[in-house]
């Protein structure tokens, strides 16, 4: 298999993301930069990382020490739950640890139970983007009912909403709400957080195109629209992971993918009602 370009989704607010990047969630801060500095070796120029996850730091040196111009690679970072009430200066914060004057994209991290909480910290992410010091905003974890919220009582439509979406928690309902108001989907854990899916249809998919369940996974995720950032420590992974564009699953092979979703029943990670 050879490398292809990563495909560009136009954000609704016109800023280009690539659609397949590299996550450093629970990735240890005093080994970020090296993780970081293999990812943008194999290819990836779209990093996400949080201000809660603690590697902020090790992003910045990496992306430093790569020799790439900022504007060739796409970073994302996010707002803690404890921030959401004094978010230009978390989102300061950000900046200083990363080293940069802005970020690509800015998220809200979860929607706390305090629903206020959400909309005050959204109306300082729209007042960020106005600075021009974040390329696009969106949110992190929201359901189909906190968005309503948010596109009722706010001014600008998130761009992005990170969710737990994989072949197990496919979360239709949602991904057809974002299509319908122009929010872009973007999964993570996308291969299950380590709990791939191991079924004898997925198995089959991947021998008939000579991939790997976990390639086949990823390309799957791409075509149906979403944008996925896969983790790993291990280069040789990282490289498996980033080779997914020189094969195209049939509508007939996405369908027997659907049938997979186990609904609320796939879910790893928590609820967002759960979260405070």
């Amino acid at each position: 298999m050879t490398e292809n370009a990563v495909p560009l989704v136009t954000l609704n607010n016109g800023v280009e993301i690539p659609q397949l990047g590299f996550g450093v969630f629970r990735v240890d801060p005093g080994t970020t930069d090296r993780v970081v500095r293999d990812a943008l070796d194999v290819g990836y120029r779209h990093l996400d990382t949080a201000k809660i996850y603690g590697n902020e730091e090790g992003v910045g040196r990496a992306v430093a020490e790569s020799g790439l111009a900022r504007d060739e690679i796409f970073i994302t970072t996010k707002l803690w739950n404890a921030d959401q009430t004094r978010a230009l200066d978390a989102f300061e914060g950000s900046l200083e640890r990363l080293g940069t004057d802005y970020v690509d994209l800015y998220l809200i991290h979860w929607p706390t139970p305090e629903k206020d909480t959400y909309l005050e910290a959204w109306r300082s992410l729209e007042q960020i983007l106005a600075s021009g010091r974040a390329k696009a905003i969106g949110v992190s974890n929201f359901t189909i009912d906190h968005l309503e919220r948010l596109l009722a009582e706010t001014e600008i439509v998130p761009a992005v909403n990170q969710v737990e979406l994989h072949v197990d928690f496919q979360q239709p309902e949602l991904r057809a709400y974002a299509a319908e108001n122009g929010i872009a989907i973007e999964a993570w854990g996308p291969l299950g957080q380590g709990k791939i899916n191991d079924s004898d249809e997925l198995a089959a998919i991947a021998e008939a195109h000579g991939t790997s369940v976990p390639q086949t996974i990823l390309r799957w995720h791409t075509q149906i629209g979403n944008i996925v950032i896969p983790k790993s420590n291990n280069r040789e992974r990282m490289a498996q992971n980033f080779d997914i564009f020189d094969f195209e699953l049939s509508a007939a092979e996405i369908a027997t993918i659907a049938t997979l979703d186990r609904g609320e029943d796939g879910r790893n990670g928590s609820h967002p009602n759960d979260v405070n």
